[in-house]
């Protein structure tokens, strides 16, 4: 996982799911939010957050109950919707001039095409991981401005 400090009290983890379980190789995964909620409808006012890092599940072809979908989740048939409500409630959730930081693994689904769905380009972006297939992109909340 990213979190360098997973108790800092600056940060707030949401996720889907609360629970511990045991993987194939006895390790122990636990996933203890401190909010259980869904990245697509989350229970936060507008303008809420400096900085979002959203790390959605980017595994399709994976079966229900393996490790990885245990540890990283797994995509729905709905998966191109859900990305998109999830980016867009991220933005929602920001702050203007806000930064979403936005972890995507392209093992599956080509950076290029959540892009697409997306509709908007980050700002920069870095690629990192053994098989260089997790890139991090970065996007500013645009300020509103009323004329």
């Amino acid at each position: 996982m990213c979190w360098f400090d997973k108790h800092n009290s600056e940060a707030l983890f949401m996720d889907i799911r609360k629970e511990t379980t045991t993987l194939c190789d006895g390790r122990t995964l636990e996933v203890n939010p401190d909010v259980v909620g869904d990245f697509r409808n989350m229970p936060f006012d507008n303008d809420s957050f400096h900085i979002v890092l959203f790390d959605p599940p980017h595994l399709k072809n994976i079966g229900k109950s393996s490790w990885l979908a245990k540890k990283y989740g797994r995509l729905f048939p709905t998966w191109e919707d859900d990305i998109k409500q999830g980016f867009d409630e991220c933005m929602r959730v920001l702050k203007p001039s806000g930064t979403l930081v936005f972890k995507w693994n392209e093992q599956q689904i080509p950076t290029d095409r959540i892009i697409e769905i997306i509709g908007r380009k980050p700002l920069f972006g870095h690629t990192s991981g053994k098989g260089q297939h997790t890139i991090w992109m970065c996007f500013i909340k645009q300020i509103k401005i009323l004329v």
